[in-house]
């Protein structure tokens, strides 16, 4: 069992192309001896971001303070307290803060990232033998 404050995390930069001002803690994670999911916690910066992304898995999102909007290619919509916000898989998003304090936010992501299988039998070139 783990049981820990949230600041005796490790606080990390995300040093991804096209972020900035975000930062992680991974709260729970496999090196915890979690199975399946990853429990991460966000801080974003006022004027920061994370990058515009895309990946094969989910995120499941609970924001616990300040103001933001999760934008995608729909458009953006605003993110505050207590917000849930689900990210389907290969759906672009990026975090952005927009208020005048940090956002915080929670990630859960699974620990084993699966490939999406194609729609399509032919897209890999094989179907039927041919």
């Amino acid at each position: 069992m783990k049981h820990v404050k949230h600041t005796e995390v490790k606080l990390e930069d995300v040093n991804v192309e096209g972020a900035k001002g975000a930062r992680l803690r991974w709260l729970i994670s496999e090196k915890d001896s979690a199975p399946n999911f990853a429990m991460r916690m966000f801080e974003v910066e006022v004027d920061g971001h994370t990058p515009y992304h895309t990946h094969s898995f989910e995120h499941e999102v609970f924001v616990l303070s300040g103001a933001g909007k999760i934008v995608t290619k729909e458009g953006s919509k605003a993110m505050n307290p207590w917000d849930v916000i689900y990210v389907p898989p290969m759906d672009e998003h990026q975090f952005v803060n927009i208020g005048d304090t940090p956002l915080v936010f929670l990630c859960i992501i699974p620990n084993e990232v699966k490939k999406v299988a194609p729609k399509n039998p032919f897209a890999t070139g094989k179907a039927n033998n041919c």
